[in-house]
């Protein structure tokens, strides 16, 4: 692991920002941060940053404890670099600004000027090095700011939610590069986002905040497939996430025998993705165990899909559908239809 946090807690005139996170970060990983605004993700990053110092808790960077001050600290300190979510350049050129962390370091005219060169390429500002700081536009603002945290060559590179202020286009232009730029440092990369796009298209790693508090690690594929909690499961989308009784023969979720491919007993939760719940308007005959009849109570257009809220029984259930399987399907609110589903698409937590 390059990066250790281990029991860190964080308070800010009084009031508890993070409580006892523990996270490991590995070379050379694209780690996204995830969590709705507010859950820590910024106060998080500045402490992994070593910007700010931790109310309690200990930081490792390759194994060895990073002290609270002194020279060793600020070694480390120096092997990081952070891109803020609004970055702030100094006055002046293009070419002034990427420099700073060069020059501070006592790097030659020629090497810098060489370094600052390359750096300028790899984030698609070539020429732009004469160019004022304040007649740049939002996007090459963060690529200015993305340029002069690489010219230092860190190990770790942390990004506060890099793409929030920019229009789609721009965004995704700068996810691409910087899913590029990951691809050909060979740096790691830690994000905060509240995007999935982001997740999804970047990261390899990542966790969930929640309240100041670690939710849930992992994969990328493990937290969005297999959510450990039913903040998790809704947090990623799965909008049928229900209290449910385990037995031997199923989950008992409302009037309804659910089956899954669990070994879970007792109490507990379980959650559908809206897009494993297939409807048709009559009884199929297929390999999905769950069947129900219901009555479609809404149909909502929610981007490119449409989502179908199913009341079977007492439980009220949503799938989602093209629009394309909603006319060919022809269905309209107040219609008896049919859903099923695989036991195999059914979390349980």
């Amino acid at each position: 692991m390059i990066l250790e946090l281990e029991n860190i807690s964080q308070r800010k005139n009084g009031q508890r920002i993070l409580s006892d996170v523990n996270l490991s970060f590995s070379k050379g990983a694209f780690f996204v941060l995830m969590g709705p605004t507010g859950c820590g993700k910024t106060t998080l990053l500045r402490v992994a940053g070593l910007l700010d110092k931790p109310s309690f808790g200990r930081m490792k960077y390759q194994s060895e404890p990073i002290p609270h001050r002194g020279k060793e600290r600020l070694h480390v300190r120096r092997r990081m670099a952070t891109v803020f979510q609004r970055p702030v350049l100094f006055r002046g050129s293009v070419f002034s600004n990427v420099e700073w962390g060069l020059r501070i370091r006592g790097i030659s005219e020629d090497e810098i000027s060489r370094k600052v060169s390359q750096v300028l390429v790899m984030v698609d500002l070539e020429g732009y090095g004469d160019r004022d700081s304040s007649t740049l536009s939002g996007g090459e603002l963060q690529r200015v700011a993305l340029a002069r945290a690489l010219v230092i060559e860190p190990s770790i590179l942390i990004l506060d939610e890099p793409t929030t202020s920019l229009d789609p286009n721009l965004r995704f232009n700068l996810l691409r590069r910087l899913k590029d730029l990951h691809s050909e440092t060979g740096i790691t990369f830690i994000m905060a986002t509240h995007d999935f796009t982001d997740a999804l298209s970047l990261g390899t790693t990542g966790a969930v905040m929640r309240n100041g508090r670690i939710e849930q690690t992992g994969t990328i594929d493990e937290i969005f497939y297999s959510p450990s909690t039913p903040f998790m499961a809704s947090f990623v989308g799965m909008k049928n996430v229900f209290p449910a009784e385990f037995s031997e023969d199923g989950a008992i979720v409302e009037d309804l025998l659910i089956r899954h491919t669990s070994n879970k007993r007792g109490h507990g939760f379980l959650a559908i993705p809206p897009g494993a719940i297939v409807v048709s308007r009559e009884t199929t005959v297929t390999s999905e165990r769950n069947h129900f009849a219901g009555t479609i109570i809404c149909i909502e257009r929610e981007g490119s899909i449409f989502s179908i809220s199913v009341n079977c029984g007492n439980l009220l259930m949503i799938s989602s559908v093209t629009r394309s399987a909603l006319s060919e399907l022809d269905l309209t609110e107040g219609q008896d239809i049919h859903i099923s589903f695989k036991a195999s698409a059914v979390h349980v937590f």
